[in-house]
This record gives C-alpha cells, structure tokens and sequence, in this order.
C-alpha cells in the first residue's frame, strides 16, 4: 500500500469528527442525474503518473500563516480508454495545506487508484467515485486527479465540454478573478498593491494569520495604496485562535474589508459562527470544508456566508457540485478557492464554475490564477489568463492538451 495522508493539525484535517449517528458518507448520492454526464460507453485500460516540479515566478511566491510556497510538486495523471481517448488530470498536493505530498499521491495513483478503476467506463462518473472510496479515505487531491481525467474523457466522447455535462453554462465563460497576495512585509505590499490595481484588479485578497500587530498594518498599508473603492479580503488559512480572530478582525473594520475567509482554526464550526455574528462582516469557510459533511456542519452552525470549493480539496468535480448545490439550497453561496493549480486543475476549476449556478463568482470573486504564479506552463492549449480575467475555452473535455516532452523535461524523480 503506499502512504497513506496523515489528518495533522497543522494540514488542518486532523480534529475533526462526524458527531455521533453522522455518517462520513454524503445525505445525497453522487448518482444523481445532475451528477451523471452523458454516457459515450468506453473502458479505462491504464493510468499514468508524471510527477512534476514547476517553480513559482519570484514576484508570485507565496508566503501565509502555513509558510512559505516557491516551488510546486504535484502529479499529473493521464487515463486512456480502449477507444484510444485519454483523458488528464492534476493533483496540486501541499503538505502543509492538505497533508497530501507529491510522493505519496503518486504511490496511491499507481498502487491504489489506478488499479481500482482499470475496466471502469470513465463516463460513469459515479461508479468511478465509489470505486475511489473504496480503496482509500480522504486523499482528496490525489483522487480528484484520476476524477477529473476520466470527466476530460467523458467530455471527449460527448464532443462536449464538461461544463456542458455539469447542467451549463450557467455564465459567461470569462471570469474575473481577485488576487491572492501573500503575507508581505509593509513596503512590499504597498507596492504589490498599487501593481495590481493597475493590472486591472478590483478584489485583493490579503494573506494574515500571523502575528495580529503586523496583519492590521499589512491591510493598513495595502488599504492606503489601492483607496477607498477596491475590495480588499482577508485570509487567514486556520492562522489565529477565535478570540485573536475576533479582535484582529475588529481592527481591520475601519478599513472596509469586505469578506473575511477562513479566520478560525480547522475543526472549529462554533469558533467560526461566533466570529460570524460577533464582527458583522461576510465570512468565508475554506480550509475547514474538504467535504459534504464539512457543509452541513457550516450550515448548521450558520458558520459563514460564502464556502470556498474546488476539485481538488474536494476530491472531484462531482463532489465539488453536490456541495455547491447543497449549499445554494440552504442559502449559501460559493465561489472558487485555490491551491496554486496548473493549467488542468485551473480548467476543472473553471468548468464548475461555469457550470453550477451557484459559484456566485461575481458577488464573491475567486482565485484561478495559478498558472500564472509558476514560471512555466506545461499546456499546448493553455486556459486564457488576462489580469484578472480568465476565458475558458469551449473545447471538449477540460480543453486542455498537455506538452508531454515538456512535461517529461520537468519530471520530478522521486
């Protein structure tokens, strides 16, 4: 068996317990019709993993309340059909964000889930999902690499795109995204700030989470920058205790944020919801809903506005809709987060976007850049990235082609 991610404190997955007579398992079944695409009937006959290293461009380096991020490990994963088809997919794996490393994601693809999937029609999405719970518990990224490849193939064979197979287009197909700018000293921020705006960027995400002295002048200097009519949005990624939150967040009031994402520690629905009614300012959970479940309890403790998803943190683009459409039922809205993707994960990203009418994307902008923080593109085909827009083509399956010989001379050995 290969490793096996480790729910720790620190990857923010570890405290977390369904409560008594809950089961892990979602209330609604990923077989839904909404789920199910339109079947073109083919067999997976082997699966492939590159694992890869691309660096981050110096000026995009990210650094949050979980460290430092300057160069990027993930997997690529490539399924072929019988009918000569063959779908990619992409495990954007952090260590210290989901427990997940690009060694053990490329061990569990080839030892576990590959294996598990072989002889599978790839359309069948939710028997492809069944088959990847069965062979491992969370594991979200890695699984969502195989999901979304066979979602590619499954668009192939329909001649469609999978936003078209998700119930779409639910909006245009071009974007607009905010910018996450990472946890800099004062003078850097200041003038990250001002570059953006002039970009064209209207939303700046802010990473805090640290010490409280030095997130308040961070948004201070950033605020001072930019004016008076940019968003600005703080995100803390599980950084503070509740009452440090409460009163950081306080703080930075008078300096008009408009969404304050992630503020509280993983595990914690009640800490969240008491920030949420204490502060009055719109709240988004992130780092704290890897799953269905995870919503419910959001929703049950009226722990935050906004619900930060996608494919890879959720484990697949099915399970990133079911909780999408979980959510608009309770009032809740969703929008897109991000984990610094390539070009695959940022089109599967974007195709759910598109395709589910409550990623209320434009109340609540997300992130889809993450091609553009690495100093190389491994796509024929890239998804189109204009400042802060980005423009999702309308070709079958993810619509993107990978550069394979590139690939391989960006292959990670291991």
């Amino acid at each position: 068996m290969g490793p096996v991610a480790v729910r720790s404190p620190v990857g923010g997955r570890g405290r977390r317990l369904a409560l008594p007579g809950r089961s892990r398992r979602p209330a609604t079944p990923l077989n839904c019709p909404s789920t199910a695409p339109s079947r073109t009937e083919m067999k997976i006959t082997h699966v492939e993993t590159y694992p890869v290293r691309i660096p981050l461009k110096p000026a995009r380096r990210m650094v949050t309340a979980l460290g430092q991020h300057i160069v990027s490990d993930y997997v690529l994963v490539r399924v072929v059909a019988d009918n000569g088809l063959e779908g990619i997919g992409e495990a954007t794996v952090m260590p210290r964000w989901s427990g997940e490393t690009v060694w053990g994601a490329k061990a569990m693809i080839d030892h576990l889930l590959g294996p598990a999937v072989l002889g599978l029609d790839p359309t069948d999405i939710p028997a492809v999902d069944r088959r990847l719970e069965l062979a491992t518990r969370y594991n979200w990224f890695a699984r969502a690499a195989v999901e979304m490849a066979c979602w590619d193939l499954a668009g192939k064979g329909a001649g469609k795109p999978v936003y078209e197979l998700l119930g779409g287009p639910a909006r245009d197909r071009t974007i607009r995204c905010r910018f996450s700018m990472g946890a800099y000293d004062p003078a850097r921020a200041r003038a990250r700030a001002l570059e953006l705006i002039a970009e064209g960027f209207t939303t700046i995400k802010v990473k805090v989470g640290g010490d409280p002295d030095a997130d308040v002048e961070r948004v201070r200097v950033v605020r001072e920058a930019i004016g008076p009519e940019p968003d600005i949005v703080i995100d803390a990624n599980c950084g503070w205790t509740v009452p440090t939150a409460i009163a950081a967040v306080q703080r930075m009031k008078p300096l008009r944020i408009s969404l304050v994402e992630q503020p509280t520690p993983d595990g914690d629905f009640s800490g969240i919801a008491q920030l949420r009614r204490e502060v009055g300012l719109p709240v988004m959970a992130d780092d704290m809903c890897f799953d269905r479940v995870d919503a419910e309890e959001l929703v049950r403790h009226n722990g935050c506005d906004v619900i930060s998803v996608y494919p890879g943190k959720n484990g697949g683009i099915a399970r990133s809709k079911e909780i999408v459409e979980f959510a608009g039922r309770h009032g809740v809205a969703c929008s897109i987060g991000s984990n610094l993707e390539w070009d695959v994960g940022t089109a599967a990203m974007a195709h759910l976007v598109v395709g589910c009418a409550n990623m209320r994307v434009v109340t609540w902008p997300g992130d889809m850049l993450g091609p553009e923080y690495h100093e190389t593109r491994l796509a024929i085909t890239p998804i189109e990235i204009a400042g802060p827009l980005v423009t999702l083509s309308d070709r079958p399956g993810l619509g993107i082609d990978l550069d394979w010989p590139l690939v391989r001379e960006h292959r990670l050995t291991l």
